[in-house]
């Protein structure tokens, strides 16, 4: 009988070494074959995903997105109601959620690079432009709504321009995801993480 596959399961393969390629050689230098190669697969069992390097590079960030997705709907839920959690938990539990979004550690430093590659593509390719455009306005909706809800639940100090606030922290984040790409040696997972609570900590009402 011919083995059964597992669509998910080999999806989730094939995804592990397109980020590891991506990782090592660049998302635009990435070809089907090395992907192909890495997961120890024939290139005719890749073009069930992709069929061109197009869609290759949409497969990965789509990829990417789903990843981080599911961690942050998943951290929603475990964090539950702001307003229950003691004030002096809530901005830890603020950073950790948008600590999803930095290179940290091996799994989010891959789906950071897939992240810049990406864009850095997208700006002159137009067939990337809607998938990056979305990936901007959604990483704006999260901290719009991280924000939000620790202004909501009395952490915030009061007056905050929150649509200001929001611009401001995004630009951090991406700041942080690139210099922690880019020069790992010079901020490190820590220091990234620590910049971002210093951030969030500087916006909260005095005890």
């Amino acid at each position: 009988m011919p083995k059964q596959v597992d669509p998910d399961a080999r999806r989730r393969h094939v995804v592990d070494a397109l980020f590891r390629v991506v990782v090592r050689d660049g998302l635009q230098r990435t070809s089907l074959r090395a992907v192909a190669d890495e997961a120890q697969l024939n290139i005719g069992s890749l073009r069930h995903y992709f069929a061109s390097q197009q869609d290759l590079m949409r497969f990965a960030m789509e990829s990417m997105l789903d990843r981080v997705g599911a961690r942050l709907l998943a951290h929603v839920e475990r964090i539950g109601d702001l307003g229950q959690r003691p004030r002096a938990e809530r901005i830890p539990l603020a950073a950790g959620l948008l600590a999803e979004l930095l290179p940290l550690d091996e799994r989010r430093r891959a789906e950071v690079t897939v992240f810049l590659d990406f864009n850095t593509a997208a700006r002159t390719d137009p067939a990337f432009g809607d998938l990056s455009r979305r990936t901007a306005e959604g990483a704006r909706d999260l901290v719009r709504r991280v924000l939000a809800r620790l202004d909501a639940s009395g952490t915030l100090r009061a007056g905050l321009d929150l649509d200001l606030e929001t611009e401001r922290l995004t630009a951090l984040i991406d700041g942080l995801g690139l210099s922690g790409v880019l020069h790992p040696r010079l901020l490190g997972p820590e220091a990234c993480l620590d910049v971002l609570r210093a951030h969030l900590a500087e916006l909260a009402a005095a005890d």
